[in-house]
């Protein structure tokens, strides 16, 4: 078909779009996650943008491969080595700036021949033949019998790709920063610590609030029953006051 319906052409303005807006936000996000996260968006719309051109399988490949499991691998090993914007600007590998540059260049041009040659009048051979029993029997048949040796070092690729990211993350502990069972034992039963259970807040007390401390037996506060993140609720004059006289 030559002709471009209405709803197809509002769908790749807005899809289109939103997939530029994604790929920008990718090279210019300073934090890891939100660069994956953004890659993410484009990835969806080139998926509806796959459906709407009448190539349901490939935008379902799109989707759930690259989408669903490839870049939710590597959100995953972003969030599990906890890099932030300021990890990036140390260089753990001598030349990695300038290596990167030339590879993304040489990436850029290898981008920019393919699409050269799809979009100039060079004929496709053996298209017809490969799609005779269907795009999607033909896609399988080439994929688990010519192409199966590539198809699984790519896979072994991308996890080795992820293994290799975690090593490469990894921090050393220095041999006196490691403290074994024994250490902490004795760390915890020290004098002056209390190594028994603690009361839980709101014990003996007026108030439900996880704030306030536990009421010894005494009357007097357990301030080892709050934790030391929580800030200590200042009761008023009423709270405060014991049940039975307040005015």
């Amino acid at each position: 078909m030559d002709a471009v319906s209405t709803g197809e052409q509002v769908a790749f303005w807005i899809l289109g779009s939103v997939a530029v807006i994604g790929a920008l936000g990718m090279v210019l996000a300073r934090n890891a996650v939100h660069s994956a996260l953004w890659l993410v968006v484009t990835m969806l719309c080139l998926g509806f943008l796959y459906v709407v051109n009448a190539a349901p399988f490939l935008g379902m490949v799109q989707i759930i491969v690259y989408t669903g499991a490839i870049m939710m691998l590597f959100l995953f090993v972003l969030m599990l080595v906890g890099r932030d914007a300021s990890d990036s600007l140390i260089e753990t590998l001598r030349g990695q700036r300038l290596a990167a540059i030339a590879l993304g260049i040489g990436f850029a041009a290898l981008i920019a021949t393919g699409l050269a040659r799809s979009l100039g009048t060079t004929f496709v051979a053996g298209l017809d033949a490969a799609n005779a029993n269907g795009n999607v029997q033909g896609l399988a048949a080439l994929l688990f019998t010519q192409y199966v040796f590539a198809f699984e070092v790519t896979s072994a690729l991308l996890i080795t790709a992820a293994v290799g990211a975690m090593i490469l993350a990894h921090v050393e502990k220095a041999k006196e920063d490691k403290a074994d069972q024994v250490t902490r034992m004795r760390e915890r039963f020290r004098p002056g610590n209390y190594p028994g259970p603690k009361a839980g807040p709101g014990v003996y007390a007026n108030t439900m609030s996880v704030a306030a401390p536990a009421r010894l037996p005494d009357g007097n506060g357990a301030e080892r029953s709050i934790s030391p993140i929580l800030p200590v609720r200042e009761l008023s004059e009423i709270e405060a006051a014991p049940k039975g006289t307040e005015k």
